[in-house]
């Protein structure tokens, strides 16, 4: 009866040992899939970009945590940009690591910043078809802030 009792723990073991190890094989896998990643920036408010959204997407580059880092400043973040010398020279400095930094055009229009972002070599385009390429794409994550 022991040496049954005994058998079955070593089976049980061997089959938790192999879920383990598939698991941790498809983690594994799927990470490293994503190489890119894209900050949907739409926060206007001061403290959301210091401490959260630029604080991490230029961790993120500084420390190669991803291949590839971008940011789109969308709606609200635009006109925050555009008006505060603090959060711009954050954003030039993340330029300066190598993210790239778009704006879209619709939203800096309607917030009439278009010129200001550009002067600051922020590149103004129509965001939606890239936003939803990277949305889409299996090697890219997406954050919003």
């Amino acid at each position: 009866m022991k040496s049954l009792k005994v058998l079955f723990l070593a089976l049980t073991l061997t089959f938790v040992s192999n879920i383990v190890t598939n698991a941790q094989e498809k983690a594994a896998e799927a990470t490293s899939k994503v190489n890119k990643l894209t900050v949907l920036w739409y926060s206007g408010d001061q403290m959301v970009a210091e401490r959260v959204a630029l604080m991490y997407t230029g961790v993120a580059k500084q420390y190669k945590l991803f291949d590839d880092v971008s940011v789109i400043i969308w709606g609200p973040s635009a006109k925050l940009v555009a008006e505060n010398k603090e959060i711009q020279a954050k954003v030039k400095e993340m330029m300066g690591l190598g993210i790239k930094v778009n704006a879209c055009v619709t939203c800096a229009n309607l917030y009439g910043v278009s010129d200001q972002l550009k002067a600051l070599g922020i590149n103004v385009d129509i965001m939606g078809m890239p936003l939803t390429s990277a949305l889409k794409a299996e090697d890219t994550v997406v954050l919003s802030f």
